[in-house]
């Protein structure tokens, strides 16, 4: 490990406390999407203490922010000065708190500018760093908007990483649609004169079962979740409406158009078999699939060698849920490692939200901060390297 990168990792280190103080005060207020206000207060009150500029709002969402902070270029005729963008998520989900882990991806985010900052300082790097506070990850889909009002517009890479149950420096997160349908039929006696009804939730069911059938010949990395959210009002009732709420997802985004398009097959096929009506409706922001530069994964596995941490690719992928930090890659060269913070439980389960709140996540969160802070290091010191991440970056779009 070379000088500069002694520097970040001793200012890490020297920060252990603070860094978990501030995951704490997240992981206690268990603040749900676009509800992140306290959240939200304290990592700006905490980057503004050490000298970041804040920009507590981004367009119409309070609880984004953005903390810049950059070296001044002393060498006038030089235009190279790499921006390095690094994200922080800090909702939690209903009922179960942080069962994401959002509290430590919001350490990990202030803990890398903390230590690339003092590197950038002490070793005169040139460059620009910001660190984004992007809300409503669970859902809500924070990072598209803050893409649709230019957050991200000069920002050369972007860096976070994911606490989860096992390690992978090239998670596969699918691009996802959800939508709602609904069934129309006409009520009647369902005992007197059930033939002058139409069955709402017999559209519903056939329409399950089909996309059930359909399972066989989708794709492994193809996904279809299937909620019936109301089936009638009354058992001596025929059904005058149903809704079901679905959700698709695919490995690659080019790919979401085609499952759509089957399922909805699946879904007007059982309204012309019952003779019912219907219609459908997109229930929020659609994520894209999650597109890990190469160049950027290597030189994190080298980041973490560097601290002993043995890397091994997964013999098999574990398929994973879906982020809207895929939106964000697939407009900047980005990085989204999932690291395992000392648990065997699952994301999105009251055991994973104690496994975010324990002392024991602390150690390999802090790795990761580290690593990630290399990583960035590495650009800032080699801006060569950012036509080997964009070259990559132009490939993968291609087949993304």
């Amino acid at each position: 490990m070379d000088e500069i990168q002694q520097t970040l990792v001793d200012e890490i280190d020297s920060k252990r406390e603070t860094l978990n103080e501030i995951s704490q005060v997240i992981w206690n207020l268990k603040e749900l999407r676009f509800q992140e206000k306290k959240s939200h207060a304290a990592l700006c009150q905490f980057l503004q203490g050490h000298h970041f500029n804040i920009q507590s709002s981004c367009g119409s969402l309070d609880t984004a922010f953005v903390a810049t902070w950059e070296t001044e270029n002393e060498d006038e005729t030089s235009t190279t000065k790499p921006h390095i963008g690094v994200l922080c998520e800090y909702d939690a989900l209903p009922e179960i708190g942080h069962a994401c882990g959002h509290n430590l991806i919001a350490e990990i985010g202030v803990a890398i500018a903390l230590g690339v900052k003092a590197a950038m300082e002490k070793h005169r790097i040139k460059g620009k760093l910001s660190v984004l506070g992007t809300p409503a990850e669970e859902g809500g889909g924070g990072k598209i908007d803050m893409l649709k009002m230019r957050a991200f517009d000069d920002i050369d890479i972007a860096l976070m990483a994911h606490p989860g149950p096992f390690t992978d420096a090239r998670p596969i997160f699918l691009s996802t649609q959800r939508f709602m349908v609904n069934f129309q039929g006409r009520p009647s006696h369902a005992a007197g004169f059930p033939w002058e009804g139409i069955n709402a939730l017999d559209a519903a069911v056939q329409a399950y079962t089909s996309i059930g059938s359909m399972r066989q010949q989708m794709k492994p990395d193809w996904r279809v979740s299937v909620n019936i959210t109301k089936g009638g009002t009354a058992v001596n009732i025929i059904p005058r409406e149903s809704e079901m709420m679905i959700q698709i997802r695919t490995a690659k985004n080019s790919e979401i158009s085609e499952l759509e398009r089957r399922v909805k097959k699946c879904i007007t096929a059982a309204a012309d078999a019952t003779g019912c009506t219907v219609s459908m409706k997109d229930i929020s922001k659609p994520y894209k699939n999650l597109v890990t530069n190469e160049t950027l994964a290597q030189l994190y596995e080298s980041s973490l060698s560097l601290q002993g941490v043995k890397v091994t690719i997964p013999k098999s992928k574990i398929v994973l849920g879906s982020t809207d930090m895929g939106d964000v890659s697939h407009v900047i060269p980005s990085l989204h490692p999932v690291y395992n913070c000392d648990t065997t439980a699952f994301n999105h389960t009251p055991e994973f939200t104690a496994a975010a709140g324990s002392p024991s996540a602390q150690p390999s969160t802090l790795i990761q901060a580290k690593a990630l802070a290399m990583t960035a290091i590495k650009v800032l010191c080699d801006p060569s390297l950012l036509d080997r991440i964009r070259q990559d970056f132009m490939e993968d779009m291609k087949h993304a």
